[in-house]
C-alpha cells in the first residue's frame, strides 16, 4: 500500500524523461496512483506515449492547454472513463524564444499575452474542469520558479507569468478550500530539462547552485517528485494556497 494507492489523477505537462512532469509521474505511480497523461501534438505524442505506457497509464490523451475546447474534452472523457479524480498535475508553461532572449522591456504584447495565457491561465482552465470530477476532494499542483519572486536575469516575461500563476494558486486556494480542494505550487531550483533549454545561459545558473546552494547542488526530478506525493496525498492534507520550495537550499545565504 502506496500513499497514493486508490488514486487517480491527470499529469499535464510531461515532455519526455527529462521533465520535472515526469520525475513526478514516476514517484506518484511508485506510490500506487492510478495515471492519465496529456501531450500537446503528434510530435510530443512519440515522446510521451511509451513513458506513459511504462507507468501503466490508463488514459494518454491529447491537449492544447491554450484550446478550452481541447481540456473540456479531456475531463469529459476522464469522467466516462474513471466517474471522477483526486489529483492534477499542471506542469505546462511557454514563452516565445524571442521574447525570452530580448531585454524584458523589448517583449512584444502578442508574447506577453501567450506567455501569460500558456503558463498562468492554462491552471485556471484546468481547474475549473477538474473541480466538478473532485467529488471527494482533492489537489491540484503546479510548477513555478524563483523568478516569479526576483528578477532572475534571462528569465523576463516568463518570471511574470510564474508571479501570475502563484497568485492564481492562492486565489483558487481562497475559493475552493471549502470544496476540500486544495491548490499548491512547487518552485524548484533549476533543473536541465527541455523547456530550461530556452533560457540563456542556463548552465551559468547550474553552476551558481553548485557553487553557493547548502547542498552545493540542484535539485532533482525525483526530489521534486518526492515533495509533489506529499502535496497530493494525505501527508498534505493541511497545505494549500501555498509555494512549496524544492531548491537545495538556495534561498539560504551562504558565503563563498
Amino acid at each position: 500500500m502506496g500513499l497514493m494507492t486508490g488514486k487517480r489523477g491527470i499529469v499535464f505537462g510531461v515532455a519526455n524523461e527529462m521533465s520535472i512532469a515526469w520525475g513526478i509521474a514516476q514517484q506518484l505511480r511508485e506510490q500506487g496512483a492510478t495515471l492519465a497523461f496529456t501531450y500537446l501534438n503528434e510530435a510530443l505524442e512519440k515522446r510521451v506515449r511509451p513513458l506513459a505506457e511504462s507507468l501503466d497509464a490508463e488514459l494518454i490523451l491529447p491537449c492544447n492547454v491554450g484550446d478550452d475546447g481541447e481540456i473540456e474534452t479531456v475531463f469529459k472523457t476522464v469522467e466516462e472513463q474513471w466517474g471522477q479524480i483526486d489529483f492534477v498535475v499542471h506542469a505546462v508553461a511557454f514563452a516565445d524564444r524571442e521574447d525570452l532572449k530580448r531585454p524584458f522591456s523589448q517583449t512584444s504584447r502578442a508574447g506577453f499575452a501567450l506567455a501569460m495565457d500558456i503558463s498562468a491561465y492554462s491552471l485556471v482552465a484546468v481547474t475549473r474542469c477538474a473541480v466538478p470530477l473532485m467529488k471527494d476532494g482533492g489537489s491540484i499542483i503546479t510548477l513555478t520558479y524563483l523568478g516569479s519572486q526576483r528578477a532572475v536575469p534571462n528569465y523576463n516575461v516568463m518570471g511574470v507569468a510564474k508571479a501570475a500563476l502563484e497568485s492564481s494558486v492562492r486565489y483558487l486556494a481562497a475559493e475552493l478550500g471549502e470544496k476540500g480542494i486544495r491548490v499548491n505550487a512547487i518552485s524548484a531550483g533549476p533543473i536541465r530539462t527541455l523547456a530550461a533549454s530556452g533560457i540563456a545561459n542556463f548552465r551559468a545558473k547550474i553552476k551558481l547552485m553548485d557553487d553557493y546552494a547548502p547542498l552545493r547542488r540542484t535539485v532533482t526530478q525525483t526530489e521534486v517528485g518526492n515533495s509533489a506525493v506529499y502535496l497530493l496525498s494525505d501527508l498534505g492534507s493541511g497545505v494549500t494556497g501555498e509555494v512549496h520550495l524544492v531548491d537545495a537550499g538556495f534561498n539560504v545565504v551562504v558565503s563563498a
